[in-house]
């Protein structure tokens, strides 16, 4: 049993969720706040029922996956909840000469030190702010979202370990090395 799914989530004041069971079990919640809203689809491995102003998630049956499922489901449903009353937000640091970020659009244009430069398309419901053109906030309501735009914006230049050039998000431990000695 999980610690994690057996907690109820609360639902807090100005938010509305709406829990659909199709034929086949999948759970379809829907959560609308100030912020926006949120849908996503549950496996028929779990349930979802919200009662007393809270939603409370449980597993269908005694398996092992229905037992892993319903602690996810549940950390979902909270972050669901969380980001339409809150929001969330990674921010970025750029560092090595001549690196740098512009925004035009919906378009992120990176020069990262390659021939050429990067253009990476803004995923909708994600937005992005350019401070100085060194540091990128990434917010937006869907935690998934948020997190695998700063990941995929990560990926094109990690920080490399001698230099620590590249970009990283904040509050990420990077490891340097000693470079070669004479």
């Amino acid at each position: 049993m999980s610690r994690i799914g057996k907690l109820p989530v609360a639902i807090p004041s100005g938010v509305k969720i709406d829990v659909q069971v199709d034929a086949k079990k999948i759970a379809t919640v829907k959560v609308e706040g100030p912020k926006g809203k949120l849908e996503k689809t549950f496996n028929p491995a779990v349930k979802v029922v919200v009662e007393d102003g809270q939603v409370k998630v449980s597993p269908t049956d005694s398996s092992r996956f229905a037992n892993a499922m319903y602690g996810t489901a549940r950390s979902i449903i909270s972050n669901m909840v969380q980001g339409v009353v809150e929001g969330f937000s990674k921010e970025l640091e750029i560092s090595g000469v001549g690196f740098q970020a512009n925004l035009k659009g919906k378009v992120l244009n990176l020069k990262l030190g390659f021939s050429h430069d990067i253009n990476y398309d803004v995923p909708e419901g994600v937005t992005i702010a350019v401070d100085g053109g060194t540091k990128l906030k990434v917010s937006g309501i869907d935690k998934h979202m948020v997190g695998q735009a700063a990941a995929s914006i990560k990926k094109f230049a990690p920080i490399e370990p001698y230099k620590g050039k590249g970009v990283r998000i904040v509050g990420d431990h990077v490891i340097r090395k000693e470079g070669k000695s004479a």
